[in-house]
């Protein structure tokens, strides 16, 4: 598919679009034909694609309407739901530990989100929908990820008796696998997705690094303090609170 002209690219039509669940209908079969739970991949593609469609709806909305109190209940909505969904691995009840996500999210997510639109972009006016919301999404989405990651380790290490010092340590270092993986390879193994969508839509590639690297930047280190500061803060919850 050709793209079109200037920095916009043409809309991918729904025939072209079927054709990228191929490759998820093929790992589907290897699934069932190993005899996993194939149901759960079905549910998960399906709700995907039902999520999807009402964000693209929802921000449609949201970027007309272009009004700083519904960015805002939305950025809130999005810090709730990704605190309680991080908590899916950890077997100490959600409800414990909500608000200790809540925290590490706010410190590491929230101040991170402010640096950045309002510092790195400068964003006039300073809630603007079709920037802070996409932003956003990746920044929460990595802080829920490191957050579940280090709690989940950290509960396991002091499960085997390992003292809370050190198993800190490895919970920390096993959280910041996935991003110091993408720090070593990109640009070398992966184009990551806003350079490679900023390059198919015509912008420079010197522009989109400078983009990437804020991107990087901000990733590593709203997932690094969100899973520090959870760490600390779910201490006296833990099955051994050795020191």
């Amino acid at each position: 598919m050709a793209l079109s002209a200037g920095c916009e690219m043409q809309t991918i039509p729904l025939s072209n679009l079927a054709l990228a669940f191929i490759p998820v209908i093929i790992v589907i079969m290897v699934i069932w034909h190993w005899q996993l739970d194939y149901k759960h991949s079905i549910y998960a593609v399906g709700r995907m694609l039902i999520q999807l469609l009402l964000i693209g709806y929802v921000l449609t909305y949201i970027f007309e309407a272009d009004r700083a109190y519904i960015v805002i209940t939305l950025l809130s909505l999005m810090l709730a739901t990704a605190s309680w969904i991080a908590l899916r691995t950890i077997t100490i009840p959600r409800k414990t530990l909500y608000w200790s996500a809540v925290y590490a999210s706010l410190l590491g997510g929230f101040t991170v989100l402010v640096l950045t639109t309002q510092g790195v972009l400068s964003l006039h006016p300073w809630y603007s929908p079709s920037t802070v919301i996409p932003i956003a999404g990746m920044i929460f989405a990595n802080c829920m990820n490191s957050i579940s990651l280090s709690g989940e380790r950290l509960e396991a290490e002091m499960k085997l008796g390992v003292p809370y010092e050190k198993a800190k340590k490895v919970a920390l270092r096993a959280a910041l696998i996935p991003i110091t993986n993408m720090l070593l390879a990109v640009g070398l193994v992966s184009l990551p997705g806003m350079m490679t969508g900023q390059i198919l839509s015509g912008v420079s590639p010197l522009i989109a690094v400078r983009y990437q690297i804020m991107v990087m930047c901000m990733i590593f280190g709203s997932s690094g303090i969100s899973a520090a500061v959870f760490i600390y803060s779910i201490k006296r919850y833990l099955p051994t609170n050795s020191a």
